[in-house]
C-alpha cells in the first residue's frame, strides 16, 4: 500500500510533523539523539526500547519507520519546533500511528527529548494525529497506552483524550516488555463519535 495515504508534513501551530525516513533524517544526527542525548535514559525509562548502543540500530529503526509507512501499517513522523520556538528546527522527538485496518483503530505513540519537556507538544501533536486518523484515514477508534508508573505521560495523555471526548479504558496487565520486565499499562480511547462530539 503506497500513495498518498498519509501525509509527509503535517504543521500545527507550534510544530512541524515530518516523515522520519533516511530521506528527511540525518541519520548520524538522530543516532546521537537516540543514543546519548542529555536525559535519554530517564526519556527510554517507560518506553519499549533503550537508548541506541550502535548506529546500525538507528538505521534499522528508520528503515522499520520506512517499511510501515510504505505497507501503510503506520506513520511515523520526526517532530521539529517551528521558527519562534526554541530549539527550531532540531529533531524534538518522534511520533506516529500505528494502525490495526481491520479493526479500523489507531494507537498513539510519543517520545520527546527532556529538553523539550514541559511545552504542551504532545497534546499539540496528538491533535494532529486524532484529526489524521479521523478526518483522512476514516477511523474509528484511537487508543494510546502509557506505562503505568509513568506519571508525566498520564497527566499529559489524560488532558488530551479528555479535551477530544475519550476516556480511560483501565489497565492492561502484564502487557509490555520493557527491557527484562513485562510492565502494566493504562489505556485511554477516543471514538469518532467521541471525537465528532468535540470537533
Amino acid at each position: 500500500m503506497t500513495g498518498d495515504l498519509f501525509p509527509e508534513r503535517i504543521e500545527t501551530e507550534r510544530l512541524s510533523l515530518t516523515r522520519l525516513s533516511h530521506e528527511h533524517v540525518d541519520l548520524f544526527a538522530f543516532y546521537r539523539i537516540c543514543s546519548a542525548d542529555e536525559g535519554i535514559e530517564e526519556v527510554t525509562r517507560y518506553m519499549p526500547w533503550g537508548p541506541h548502543s550502535t548506529v546500525k540500530e538507528t538505521a534499522e529503526f528508520v528503515d522499520g519507520c520506512q517499511k510501515r509507512w510504505d505497507d501503510g501499517e503506520g506513520a511515523t513522523y520526526a517532530i521539529r519546533p517551528k521558527e519562534g520556538e526554541e530549539g527550531d528546527g532540531e529533531i524534538a522527538g518522534a511520533c506516529g500511528l500505528t494502525l490495526d485496518w481491520d479493526r479500523r483503530s489507531a494507537d498513539l505513540g510519543l517520545w520527546l527529548r527532556k529538553r523539550f519537556w514541559g511545552r504542551g507538544y504532545s497534546g499539540e501533536r496528538a491533535a494532529a494525529m486524532i484529526d489524521l486518523a479521523f478526518e483522512r484515514l476514516d477511523l474509528e477508534l484511537v487508543s494510546v497506552t502509557h506505562h503505568v508508573e509513568n506519571g508525566k505521560s498520564r497527566s499529559a495523555i489524560e488532558r488530551y483524550v479528555e479535551a477530544h471526548g475519550g476516556k480511560r479504558e483501565g489497565t492492561l496487565r502484564n502487557w509490555v516488555p520493557y527491557g527484562e520486565e513485562v510492565a502494566d499499562e493504562v489505556r485511554y480511547s477516543i471514538s469518532r463519535e467521541e471525537y465528532e462530539r468535540t470537533d
